[in-house]
């Protein structure tokens, strides 16, 4: 049986909301103490459990608990009432660079970070040359930190947390930052815990992120545990609960970059519709077999593990399907100069309309883009009238099942 690293049992966070300023004044020198408040539960009774090597999600709407929990268990927050248990070191990507002395060097602040953390000098003297190469911000180094840029804050603060060798990470929206070769160093340095078997703690509102990254998931909804288990039972639950809130769940065109950011890595150089017979087309009939051969020319042939994505929408920005090679557990080639790879629909049962391909290439976790395409190929579905919707499934009328 597996080492319990966390173990929070009835957790409870309340704040006192006064109405107004008055309000505190007045029962503050009240003689009989009167309230004049209403308490409000960030957290009311929550019970959490993670083992060692597990990678554990929080999700759930703004405001359900998600970063508090994490802030308790840092020692950022004070819990009212409950127990919480932590069995290792903890480095934890939060408010990124809130330890910093604004009027020290970054140099300095690297050792102030780390005894915050818990380090003795000569530990972080230890770690300090991979802070230096992977923050890579000069001699800005050896500035005050009061002088730096916010990109330059970030990614001291990010090359502090993540390079100190924790037992258990928390990560709270901050997977990637900075520009987009920091964004593939910090993926780099997340996989390469994952591999180690480290603990991890992960919030995010991207729910395909946590899907992902985690074994399981808890949604925490106004402060309460709503339910915990495995990830896709979880995240559906969750999705569904917020479609019927009318809630757009997933913003899935965030993590796009601007083409020219990434054309030292790699550029998209064609993407093409071809029917069964390879020929190039547009109009497709519905059910019948079709291609997309995606052509792209690689610059930097040293990444590890390309993932190809290819994603269908409506006229109307709506998502239909999106594949990528790291679900489909694929290797596409990434070999010096151009490249071709191809996805096959075997039966395209769309309805009759207009949709569009969107054309991805990420690194290795599918989270940070070399290069986005959105709209990139242009498909018109010409068909009977056989069902409603967006796409006809598979079926069969029966007057009894045996």
């Amino acid at each position: 049986m597996k080492k319990r690293v966390v173990e929070i049992n009835h957790l409870t966070k309340t704040y006192n909301m006064y109405p107004n300023p008055t309000a505190r004044l007045k029962e503050a020198l009240h003689p009989k103490r009167k309230s004049y408040h209403e308490i409000f539960y960030a957290l009311n009774d929550v019970n959490v459990h993670v083992n060692q090597g597990e990678m554990v999600g929080f999700i759930g709407e703004n405001g359900s608990g998600k970063s508090t929990i994490l802030k308790i268990i840092t020692g950022v927050l004070t819990p009212t009432e409950g127990e919480v248990k932590i069995d290792g070191n903890i480095a934890a990507l939060l408010e990124l660079g809130s330890g910093f002395n604004p009027e020290y060097t970054g140099y300095d602040n690297i050792f102030l970070n780390g005894m915050v953390l818990g380090y003795s000098r000569d530990q972080m003297e230890d770690k300090i040359d991979d802070i230096i190469n992977f923050a890579d911000i000069g001699d800005h180094l050896y500035q005050p930190v009061k002088t730096y840029s916010s990109g330059m804050f970030v990614r001291l603060a990010f090359a502090i947390a993540i390079n100190v060798d924790p037992e258990i990470l928390i990560v709270d929206e901050a997977l990637a930052v900075g520009d987009l070769e920091f964004q593939l160093k910090c993926m780099e340095k997340f996989t390469e815990f994952r591999n180690q078997g480290k603990t991890v703690l992960f919030v995010s509102h991207d729910v395909n992120a946590v899907r992902r990254f985690c074994d399981r998931v808890y949604w925490l909804k106004n402060g309460v545990v709503e339910a915990e288990g495995e990830t896709m039972e979880i995240t559906e639950e969750y999705e569904n609960f917020l479609k019927k809130k009318s809630i757009k769940t997933v913003d899935r065109e965030k993590n796009k970059v601007e083409e020219h950011s990434a054309l030292d890595i790699v550029e998209v150089k064609s993407a093409t519709l071809l029917d069964e017979e390879m020929n190039p087309i547009d109009l497709v009939v519905q059910d019948s077999k079709v291609f997309v051969k995606v052509e792209y020319e690689v610059n930097d042939p040293s990444i590890k593990h390309p993932v190809l994505g290819v994603a269908i929408r409506t006229v109307n920005n709506q998502y239909v399907c999106g594949l990528n090679t790291l679900l489909d557990e694929t290797e596409i080639p990434w070999k010096k100069g151009l490249n071709t790879f191809y996805i096959e629909y075997p039966k395209m049962a769309l309805l009759g309309g207009e949709y569009y391909f969107d054309v991805a290439l990420f690194e290795e976790n599918a989270t940070v883009p070399f290069v986005y395409k959105t709209k990139y190929i242009t498909m018109f579905i010409t068909g009977k009238y056989v069902g409603e919707g967006i796409v006809v499934l598979d079926h069969e009328w029966k007057g009894s099942v045996q």
